[in-house]
């Protein structure tokens, strides 16, 4: 890495009531406790260093990571799709150290980190680098709120990357491997009165291993950016009963006005155990059922008020896990009631219920469908939404921030992106090999905006499937094992969220192997969306691709060839450069990745001749969507709408909403 020979000041990371300003210290070796004494926050190494395993530090910040504290960082509720009325945040300052992969568990901590910001960043208030050998370790201390005892604790993660092992009380209670999803332990039986411990240990091979990491590296340049390790999304507990709702899984059907409900439990349930539906439209009782736990039940939502990006309108579904007098024969398979079936469906919908529930979620559903089908407008195959044709106008959408990487300073931030793209004329946006914070798709959800959502790629460098291939990648067993069961964890944690409609699941070839065995998991996890098995490059024609995907980087955009039993898309176009100084992340590199422009008007018209061309394929080929690359600048990319800390925008929002006003003539 280019590394930066002088000081560059001005930005301020602002943490608990002082502002500490980015400055020049030893950084070999790192200091072995950075932590201030008054505000638990650590030095920073100064910007373009990257000596004594220090993170690089760029000099810009957004205003929202000028404005985190201790106090703020992610206080929201992290799951909005399955939410309870009582939780606990332990985001905050946590001790940290980083030792070697082989020692012990360390006496003495090196400092503080902010959670749940990745030690990489210059919002955790530490920015070092975890190095493939290393371990981070994380601790603190926390008491249940009075009223919990007698419940089971339950102690969730957003996400950690790579590998981790929780202990409580000195005890381990789990393990996990997989960086961008969420996960959970039972920590009942680990916990005492008063304070308890709480310790997490990670490693995270990074650009060194095969593991689904998206586009971190070690060493940041062009398209890959700095890596993130460790905790980065919301850490909370949450108190449940013995026996308590685990999943619920809402899949609309607006052909038929209904809305089929799954509803897993946390173990067995009993005859008596019984789950109580309740769709809400403003408030007002709309449907209702009883069915028996960990079984699915079908809700009738006649005159269904649609989702869509114009009108993103979402209705209310609650959950309650509740007793009821069994039906007769509940609980003998043989001569009783048959299990999971339409007899057992009906008798439960007549059960009577009795006493309160001993568990509640909240949930919310969209009524929306999408599907593939013709464009009387143009004759070809096009995506539908909602049965009609709909270009899907979207830029490539890293989530990378200046101040938390992959984790946003907060969830206003990345609400802002969103409202950007909205007005800016875009109504989708692929989230590029990364996974957000739940809170994102929730709002999502409610901005109204479609989401194509990739899996973070993962491989070994030699094993890229390039434009002339004519072969996949060949993995290992456990490498494929392993992106497979991250591709299903992170479908069945995203699939209830509307505005998510299409699983992306390889991109360019990235450790691309078997791409019909790996789109068909997303295929028959979720068939109520549609999935694209490889955007850009290599094509598989048997891989049940529901639409082809080309990725053009040229001046003029290259059209993709016909396909007339699938709609034609292009996934990646655009990437149009533009810097503007004093908003650069590397301040002394030559950042010429795709084309070039010199000034604002250039810009214009680079852009415009891209888009313009967009609507000649979308008027007269039939192109289904297109993706501009991208958002924001992202590190060493400079060919976003934004500038990397979202303070300026390359052209004025409604200059991009204008150009796209042709895509949606005549109702299109």
């Amino acid at each position: 890495m280019t590394r930066v020979s002088t000081l560059l000041l001005g930005t301020a990371l602002i943490l608990g009531s002082s502002a500490l300003a980015a400055h020049a210290q030893t950084a070999t070796p790192p200091p072995k406790n950075p932590a201030n004494s008054a505000t638990g926050t650590a030095g920073f190494t100064k910007p373009g260093t990257t000596e004594g395993g220090a993170a690089y530090v760029g000099p810009i910040i957004s205003k929202w990571g000028k404005a985190v504290t201790p106090e703020n960082a992610w206080r929201g509720y992290p799951r909005p799709q399955m939410a309870r009325d009582t939780w606990l945040n332990l985001n905050g300052q946590w001790d940290y150290a980083i030792a070697p992969a082989s020692a012990p568990q360390p006496t003495a901590m090196d400092g503080k980190i902010l959670v749940p910001f990745a030690v990489e960043s210059k919002l955790s208030g530490v920015a070092r680098k975890l190095m493939p050998d290393d371990r981070l370790w994380y601790k603190r201390t926390f008491t249940l709120p009075a009223k919990w005892p007698g419940q089971r604790t339950l102690l969730h993660f957003g996400a950690v990357d790579y590998e981790s092992t929780v202990l409580v009380n000195g005890a381990v209670v789990g393990s996990h491997k997989g960086g961008s999803d969420p996960f959970s332990f039972d920590i009942t039986q680990y916990l005492r009165p008063g304070a308890n411990e709480l310790v997490v240990q990670v490693t995270d091979p990074t650009s060194t291993g095969d593991q689904p990491r998206g586009k971190q590296t070690l060493e940041p340049r062009g398209i890959w950016y700095t890596a993130v390790s460790g905790i980065w999304q919301t850490v909370w507990l949450e108190p449940v009963s013995d026996l308590y709702i685990r999943d619920v899984r809402a899949v609309p059907d607006i052909d038929k006005g209904e809305l089929s409900v799954a509803v897993a439990l946390s173990n067995t349930a009993a005859p008596d155990d019984a789950v109580r539906l309740t769709a809400r439209d403003k408030g007002k009782v709309i449907a209702t059922t009883i069915l028996r736990g960990n079984r699915k039940a079908t809700l009738k939502i006649p005159n269904a008020h649609l989702w869509s990006p114009d009108d993103p309108y979402l209705y209310d579904l609650t959950a309650e896990l509740v007793k009821v007098t069994p039906p007769q024969g509940a609980g003998d398979d043989r001569k009783g009631l048959p299990p999971m079936t339409d007899r057992e469906v009906q008798a439960y919908a007549a059960a009577k219920v009795v006493g309160s529930p001993s568990d509640t979620v909240q949930s919310y559903f969209g009524m929306r469908k999408i599907s593939t089908g013709i464009n009387p407008a143009t004759g070809k195959m096009a995506l539908l939404l909602n049965n009609k044709p709909l270009f899907q106008n979207g830029t490539l959408d890293q989530g990378w921030w200046p101040g938390g990487l992959l984790t946003p300073p907060s969830a206003e931030a990345a609400r802002s992106d969103i409202a950007f793209l909205k007005k800016a004329g875009f109504n989708m946006l692929r989230k590029h090999i990364k996974v957000e914070p739940a809170q994102y798709y929730a709002d999502a959800d409610r901005l109204g905006i479609l989401i194509w959502q990739d899996m973070p790629s993962g491989a070994f460098g030699d094993q890229a499937v390039r434009r002339p291939s004519t072969q996949e990648a060949t993995m290992s067993s456990d490498a494929m094992a392993e992106y497979q069961s991250e591709l299903s964890r992170i479908i069945g944690a995203l699939r209830s969220f509307p505005s998510i409609v299409m699983w992306v699941t390889n991109n360019e070839g990235w450790g691309q192997y078997d791409a019909g065995t790996v789109g068909g998991i997303a295929r028959n996890m979720d068939p109520s969306r549609l999935v694209n098995t490889a955007s850009g490059w290599m094509d598989v024609p048997d891989s049940g691709s529901d639409v082809y995907d080309i990725h053009t980087y040229d001046e003029v955009p290259v059209a993709p060839s016909a396909h007339p039993d699938r709609p034609i898309i292009t996934g990646e176009y655009g990437g149009v450069g533009l810097p503007i100084q004093g908003h650069l992340w590397f301040t002394d590199r030559d950042a010429r990745i795709y084309q070039f422009a010199t000034d604002q008007a250039d810009y214009r018209k680079r852009y415009k001749v891209k888009f313009d061309e967009i609507v000649r394929q979308a008027k007269e080929i039939g192109l289904a969507a297109s993706v501009y690359t991208e958002t924001s600048d992202v590190e060493g990319e400079l060919n976003g709408l934004l500038t990397y800390d979202r303070a300026v925008s390359k052209l004025p929002a409604e200059e991009f909403a204008k150009m796209a006003e042709p895509l949606f003539e005549d109702g299109k």
